[in-house]
């Protein structure tokens, strides 16, 4: 959040936008900002943090908007939060996220994002008995839930997050794969999709876990 101020940053592209908690901190700063996402019930969610007309929000992936000529040069910066650079599992998806996302922000424009160093084996901490919490959401009762790896290939890994509502006993099983791509490839795609100078820096609230990439749109 403080490198939107650091930066002056005015338009904010948010790629994997999820449930709106960075655009509505970003709306409160009274920056302009653009959430894209593919899940249509989390933006149903992130609307319903914003006041109408506040931002903008469309369902899809930011590859949809390559083609949206209004939208070329606008931004400011870029940016995808908490495990949104990992979901991009495929090679070819991913130079072409970077690419489309170069293409959106202004000469000089940062992308900023975090990832996971693999060094670090994230995936070995995501147990029933690590991760387990129940939590009270009120009028839908308690909740339990909790983080499950289930496989690991390579850079792939794949976990499971079921979700308990204790209400009425109805459980929601949600499978999902991150890739984990080391530093020197995050790197090199990086400037293959038109990005200039890159810092690398630590993560400020898991250190030694992961990096946070500034990457400057090139001229």
């Amino acid at each position: 959040m403080n490198l939107a101020t650091k930066f002056g940053a005015q338009t904010v592209l948010d790629v994997g936008c999820g449930t709106g908690e960075f655009i509505a901190r970003l709306v409160d700063m009274e920056v302009s900002a653009l959430g894209v996402d593919p899940a249509a019930a989390s933006l149903q969610i992130a609307q319903s943090k914003l006041t109408p007309g506040s931002a903008e929000l469309v369902i899809g992936t930011v590859s949809a908007l390559a083609g949206d000529n209004a939208l070329r040069n606008s931004f400011d910066m870029a940016t995808m939060t908490a495990n949104v650079a990992q979901v991009f599992l495929d090679d070819d998806e991913w130079l072409s996220t970077l690419r489309t996302i170069r293409r959106c922000l202004r000469s000089g424009g940062r992308l900023v994002f975090e990832t996971r160093d693999p060094a670090d084996q994230a995936w070995e901490r995501w147990t029933k008995e690590a991760t387990h919490r129940t939590v009270d959401l009120g009028d839908l009762g308690e909740v339990e839930e909790w983080i499950e790896t289930t496989n690991v290939g390579g850079e792939f890994v794949t976990f499971v997050s079921p979700t308990i509502f204790h209400l009425d006993g109805e459980r929601i099983d949600s499978t999902s794969t991150l890739r984990f791509r080391p530093k020197s490839v995050l790197e090199q795609t990086l400037s293959e999709a038109g990005f200039t100078e890159v810092e690398i820096h630590d993560l400020p609230y898991a250190p030694g876990r992961g990096w946070l990439f500034i990457a400057t749109a090139g001229s």
